[in-house]
């Protein structure tokens, strides 16, 4: 059994739902200035992701209600974001053992405030493996389960094959995403890889809508640009 098939039979024990592999050299340089150089220094990231449920986020519209808010953000995302941070762990183990050099990406912590992003996108990881696009929403969207999945990587410099490649967009006209954000979020393009991410999403008014939901002590949820994506909503 070849390292590949190790990892993806250990990611699917722990309710994995996406496994890639990304060759990280086609984005050095967008890696180099998000992360740093020791976070570029990895050839490889493994992607995984776990598709949330359905029945939860198709509730999003009634998000104003508590029950609603208190439950998208337990099971959509703190739980979540859990599981996949300790499939990381055990994975990043193994390959620890087998000699070789890993680092796991926490699922949803952020290291710059300025820039509002994590020390490596895990959106770029799982595009550059093949499983999805990055969205006018900038999330990544599957063709499957459109963007209603999170994910986790972890770089890695073991001798992994790499799982595909970059996806084509399929977003094509529709706005969706864009016209649904209740702060205008998006400015409708698409992702082009030698674009900074600003030109296509002001995460400060993302920021700023969820630190307002925090100062009237309601429950911060939002997520409808996930909700409305056609290559999720199945209604």
């Amino acid at each position: 059994m070849s390292l590949n098939e190790s990892i993806n039979k250990l990611a699917k024990q722990y309710g994995i739902s996406y496994f890639g592999v990304a060759d990280l050299s086609y984005a050095y340089d967008t890696i180099l200035e998000q992360g740093g150089a020791d976070i570029a220094k990895y050839p490889y990231a493994i992607s995984l992701g776990i598709a949330l449920i359905n029945d939860i986020v198709d509730q999003l519209p009634n998000r104003s209600r508590r029950d609603v808010a208190v439950n998208y953000e337990h099971h959509a995302y703190d739980i979540i974001n859990q599981r996949l941070d300790i499939t990381a762990s055990v994975i990043s183990s193994f390959i620890q053992e087998k000699g070789y050099n890993v680092l796991p990406i926490p699922a949803s912590e952020r290291y710059d405030d300025e820039k509002i992003c994590a020390s490596f996108s895990h959106k770029l990881g799982a595009h550059l493996a093949g499983l999805g696009w990055i969205g006018k929403s900038c999330l990544l969207v599957t063709p499957d389960h459109g963007p209603r999945v999170r994910w986790i990587s972890i770089l890695t410099n073991a001798p992994l094959i790499p799982t595909g490649k970059p996806m084509e967009e399929k977003c094509g006209a529709c706005n969706k995403c864009v016209t649904i954000c209740p702060v205008k979020a998006f400015t409708n393009r698409l992702f082009k890889e030698d674009e900074p991410r600003a030109l296509r999403y002001n995460a400060r008014k993302c920021e700023k809508y969820f630190e307002s939901m925090k100062e009237k002590e309601t429950v911060s949820v939002c997520g409808m640009c996930l909700y409305i994506c056609p290559y999720g909503n199945k209604e």
